[in-house]
């Protein structure tokens, strides 16, 4: 069976399994999305949403957050881990949005990924997510799972991604990678 046949099979045993695929980060804003998912990095999303709360209701809009320092962002984020440099890429990220994009989050992959602390796999969320375009986001779930099921054959985020690219139909990206955290959490083992 060929990888793309084999995807194709994957992709609707998942829709079945698992009908909403949506990220399971709470957002309703663009920029909200991209300050969780750099407070996501090594914490679970649970904790991430519920720190977010205090964060948001603190710093309401990019242009609030902005003007906070990054001691005031960390006491807050602190609990999510790593809490000095996730608040220092939060505040130079809002910064920027604010200096370079007008307070937008840039529709745009590479511009995504000249803001600080953004790196491909959470600019192929927000592209996905945000802006409905196909976006494969390669965490560890979808690397470990893309393996196991022979769809990918490297431990490598960009590989992964790149091979992935190769075989799902661009329109079913973003929903399959959702799915296969889902499945990650649900049934596999690390």
């Amino acid at each position: 069976m060929r990888k793309k046949e084999r995807a194709a099979i994957v992709i609707e045993r998942l829709k079945k399994e698992y009908p909403g695929a949506d990220c399971t980060l709470d957002y309703k804003e663009a920029w909200k999305l991209l300050v969780s998912v750099r407070l996501a990095a090594q914490c679970t999303d649970e904790r991430v949403n519920i720190i977010v709360k205090d964060l948001f209701a603190k710093y309401p809009g990019v242009n609030e957050l902005a003007e906070a320092e990054p001691e005031d962002i960390e006491a807050i984020v602190r609990p999510c881990g790593l809490g000095k440099s996730k608040a220092r890429d939060i505040s130079k990220c809002m910064r920027m949005l604010r200096d370079e994009f007008g307070s937008k989050v840039p529709d745009n992959f590479d511009d995504l990924l000249k803001l600080p602390g953004v790196g491909r796999k959470s600019a192929n969320l927000i592209m996905g997510d945000v802006f409905g375009k196909p976006a494969i986001v390669t965490d560890t779930h979808c690397i470990r799972i893309a393996n196991l099921l022979g769809l990918a054959d490297s431990k490598v985020p960009v590989k992964v991604e790149q091979q992935l690219r190769e075989q799902l139909p661009p329109e079913k990206s973003s929903d399959f990678c959702h799915r296969l955290v889902l499945h990650g959490r649900a049934v596999c083992i690390a």
